[in-house]
């Protein structure tokens, strides 16, 4: 069987370049979202670029979807020897209006879903046989990881906590062989999202000044080739205009 990369909320943007990314290398990409219809072009492009790629409707914030996920890929399309966990749920309100469904619903998709899907994946990751390196799993993160933001109490606190998930992760299973990683993106990135809500910001594309989701993938490949004698935990992008 392939080798799979699995892709956990494979957008437009910086899911899509991460799947493709890793079929060029030859991977099985197998990538999510609630909506296989959503799926289709990603699916198309891959294929077109003579990859090799399944879709897959799957709920990341549901238990029960989320381990047959895993156990259908895992028997039937070969080891999951990548995951990224790429759920954004990006969505501001002042503290003043934010209801508790919405600011838990945030939570749930930006941080509840990484440690469904990251526990199910480790779980088949560890049981691999020999002493090397068995998996990669990696967590995106935001600018919210590092620091709360007005507007942003609710996705904040769910980008933090997931850093913290991938922190206790990687320091678990770190010496059984699976590389856990997180990367903080922190600036706009070249998306549909940017271009029609912050057009100022998008505008900046041609000077280099909004992350290219292309270049996202290439980091994530680095990471995932890293001998294990010198890995990288936490990994910062942003554009070289951007403050920090």
């Amino acid at each position: 069987m392939n080798k799979v990369a699995l892709v956990i909320g494979a957008g437009d943007a910086t899911g899509g370049a991460i799947a493709r990314r890793f079929a060029r290398e030859g991977y099985t990409a197998c990538v999510t979202r609630r909506s296989l219809d959503k799926l289709q072009p990603l699916l198309e492009q891959i294929r077109a670029e003579g990859g090799v790629a399944h879709g897959f409707a799957s709920d990341a914030r549901k238990e029960e979807e989320v381990v047959a996920l895993v156990d259908q890929i895992e028997s039937t399309l070969g080891p999951i020897e990548v995951m990224v966990f790429n759920i954004g749920a990006n969505a501001p309100s002042s503290i003043l209006d934010e209801t508790a469904r919405k600011y838990f619903k945030i939570w749930e998709m930006a941080c509840f879903g990484g440690f469904l899907n990251g526990r199910e994946v480790a779980k088949r990751m560890v049981q691999r046989g020999g002493d090397g390196h068995k998996g990669t799993i990696i967590f995106t993160g935001a600018t919210a990881s590092l620091r709360g933001g007005a507007n942003f109490a609710a996705f904040s606190g769910a980008k933090m906590a997931l850093r913290a998930l991938a922190q206790s992760m990687a320091r678990e299973l770190g010496p059984r062989g699976i590389h856990v990683a997180h990367v903080v993106v922190d600036g706009a990135i070249d998306t549909a999202f940017i271009r029609d809500n912050f057009p100022e910001r998008y505008a900046l594309k041609s000077e280099d000044g909004i992350v290219n989701p292309e270049h996202i993938a290439d980091s994530y490949w680095m990471l995932h080739s890293q001998p294990r004698d010198a890995w990288t935990h936490e990994l910062d992008l942003r554009p070289y205009m951007e403050k920090f």
